[in-house]
């Protein structure tokens, strides 16, 4: 029987490191520097597809030890050998009412599901809960993107996700996004979807891109964002893209969005108050067949 030179400990002779310690035996070779030299090896990288085009779904390909957590409602199929559990963040019982409350305010549900495959390999699938695509973010340890409230679908369990303020009243105010944020910091990956097809840009130091407020999805910490008003008030009343803009100036990347929500939810709302052989709305159609009431907005 051996003991360690380290710290005296007694090592069984099949080890080649000291149980306590972690220091090798005589003859036993050293890791080298910065690397773990005992311990189970970490999980492989998560493996997914994403199909479709603007409902796309997200397949998860899971080995055993892997754990990922999403939003409550957000899964659409998994397989039996995947355990899932549903529970808060945080470590003490103020803790977890203070990032139930942080979720809220970011538009998350009370709860995270977490999805782990223990026996062998698994599937989970996830999906936005209307139409868009799924962007996915490979954070490096410390790296952090900004979201918008509803953007976030699921992630690596080793991701942090937390609330982030605007720092700009006006940007809160007239942004579209309001004063919250999502925060999402890594190692890991990060799926988030939004509405729509997906733009990328990779702004350089200094340039600026000016946008619709409420098409902004995500951008990096180190990108500049304020609300300034673009135009004039003419512009503003018959040109139909309003008064004020996102204005984001970089460096950083910017993930943009063609539709959004509200968009969406304004282009559905008059079918609810139209019959099946009415053409859509349009002003111009309205005047023409008389019926003005549908132009000033009054369907009675």
């Amino acid at each position: 029987m051996a003991f360690c030179t380290n710290c005296g400990t007694q090592i069984p002779d099949a080890s080649r490191f000291c149980v306590n310690c972690g220091t090798p035996l005589s003859g036993a070779p050293v890791a080298p520097i910065g690397t773990a030299s005992y311990g189970p090896p970490p999980p492989p990288p998560l493996k997914y597809d994403i199909e479709g085009h603007n409902l796309q779904i997200a397949r998860v390909h899971m080995q055993p030890g892997q754990e990922i957590y999403a939003e409550a409602g957000k899964m659409i199929y998994k397989t039996a050998s995947v355990d899932w559990t549903t529970r808060m963040t945080g470590q003490s019982f103020g803790d977890k009412i203070l990032g139930a409350i942080k979720r809220k305010l970011m538009g998350e549900s009370l709860f995270f599901t977490y999805f782990r495959a223990q026996m062998g390999p698994g599937e989970v699938g996830f999906a936005g809960h209307y139409p868009g695509k799924i962007q996915v973010f490979d954070l490096a340890p410390g790296q952090t993107m900004m979201v918008q409230r509803d953007g976030f679908l699921f992630a690596q369990s080793s991701v942090t996700l937390d609330i982030a303020l605007v720092k700009r009243l006006g940007a809160g105010i007239l942004g579209g996004e309001g004063f919250i944020l999502q925060k999402l910091t890594g190692p890991g990956l990060v799926f988030i979807h939004a509405g729509g097809d997906h733009v990328d840009f990779n702004l350089a130091p200094g340039e600026t891109l000016q946008v619709q407020t409420g098409h902004l999805v995500a951008f990096e910490p180190s990108v500049n964002y304020d609300i300034q008003m673009v135009g004039s008030i003419r512009t503003a009343i018959f040109g139909g893209e309003g008064l004020f803009l996102a204005t984001l100036t970089g460096p950083g990347r910017v993930l943009l969005q063609s539709m959004t929500l509200e968009r969406l939810r304004h282009e559905l709302a008059p079918a609810e108050h139209r019959g099946a052989g009415q053409e859509s709305s349009n002003p111009l159609g309205a005047l023409v067949s008389g019926n003005f009431g549908s132009f000033f907005g009054n369907d009675e």
